[in-house]
């Protein structure tokens, strides 16, 4: 179960996710959340194994709106009782005060939006926080929450790869058992495309990124972090369940303007609108659209979220899910990437070698079945 919690104080320049820097209807919009659930509980007969308050930023959420929320959802769905419940926050919202309150809520994972310990940085994408901020909010955290993850981004213009170590030597150095990286990537519409565009920043580098991420993947391995997915590292028993969900083509329900579901057979998406969004809900109505997916939508949404997964795909389940053509088809088009060693073939399964971790979705694209 995904929340997609739409504000924000400040607009990073990176982003392009939905969101709004007014405050003004928030209560209006967790009443909504409610709501919602409220509508669509007869959607899933399932138990609920995670819930990942994702936006925006989630930690803009007060206890009593993250209580209001849990109440919803226990009244109407059956959670696991050892359910993941992650809360996306960022460091300046973390005060001892804050934290506390959280914890004494259902909330028991915090995903903290760092993105870098260097000012340089974070004043380049706009970030709320400072660097003195995200230190602190990780040091707090860690004496309420045990299972804590933090974003980082490479590939920042300017970064050094000296810098980027030194992230990683400071991330590391917290003790914390999970770490999500992520390259910055340029999305048309955002305030970074405008100042790469207009000269003020400098494009991204392509190559500089792939240095990055291999000097990411080394040193989290020396320090026995294990690269259990394409951008997420993680210590034994600290994998983010929420994440995997999503690459295992687990089913999801998405609450809240602009969040995505899935039951295995279609797609839907709300309205990127907080307004409409709200007066929808207020009428009982569902402010969603949703499309069904053809057995090939299937087969290559399998291809990709597998290949991004350590284990990568296993070839006779493609047969079992998609039939003997697909499986074939799948060996045919992986042979140029096993003669180049980016892929390999290992007991039954199919999957991304070192060397081609990098270019993973652009391999996975080139699988895809195509008519």
């Amino acid at each position: 179960m995904y929340f997609h919690i739409p504000f924000c104080k400040q607009a990073c320049h990176y982003c392009d996710f939905h969101f709004s820097t007014s405050m003004k209807r928030k209560s209006e919009l967790v009443d909504a959340l409610c709501q919602e659930l409220v509508l669509r509980k007869n959607e899933i007969s399932e138990t609920v194994e995670t819930i990942y308050f994702g936006g925006g930023t989630p930690s803009l959420l007060t206890a009593e709106e993250l209580d209001q929320i849990f109440e919803s959802i226990f009244q109407n769905y059956a959670v696991s009782k050892d359910a993941e419940i992650t809360l996306e926050a960022n460091p300046d919202d973390l005060s001892e005060e804050k934290i506390e309150e959280l914890s004494k809520t259902k909330i028991n994972r915090l995903s903290i939006g760092v993105q870098s310990f260097f000012e340089e940085d974070l004043k380049l994408m706009n970030r709320a926080h400072n660097s003195e901020e995200a230190l602190k909010s990780i040091e707090l955290a860690k004496q309420k929450f045990e299972n804590i993850s933090i974003d980082l981004i490479y590939g920042i213009p300017g970064m050094s790869d000296f810098r980027w170590k030194k992230n990683l030597e400071i991330a590391l150095s917290l003790k914390i058992p999970h770490i999500s990286a992520y390259a910055l990537t340029v999305e048309p519409k955002t305030a970074l495309a405008k100042f790469i565009r207009t000269g003020k920043i400098k494009p991204v580098d392509d190559d500089v990124a792939k240095q990055h991420f291999e000097i990411l993947t080394k040193t989290l391995d020396n320090a026995n972090f294990e690269h259990y997915e394409f951008s997420n590292f993680g210590r034994s028993g600290y994998f983010s369940r929420n994440n995997l969900a999503y690459w295992h083509g687990k089913k999801y329900l998405g609450i809240g303007p602009s969040a995505h579901s899935y039951n295995g057979n279609q797609r839907s998406w709300n309205v990127s609108n907080n307004i409409k969004y709200i007066a929808n809900i207020q009428q009982n109505s569902l402010p969603n659209e949703f499309e069904i997916l053809s057995e090939t939508d299937k087969y290559n949404e399998f291809v990709m979220t597998r290949l991004r997964l350590r284990q990568g795909i296993q070839v006779s389940e493609i047969e079992e899910k998609f039939g003997k053509e697909k499986k074939e088809y799948l060996m045919k088009e992986s042979k140029p990437y096993l003669k180049r060693d980016l892929l390999l073939l290992e007991n039954g399964f199919l999957k991304i070698s070192s060397e081609g971790k990098f270019l993973s979705d652009g391999i996975a694209a080139e699988l895809f079945w195509v008519k």
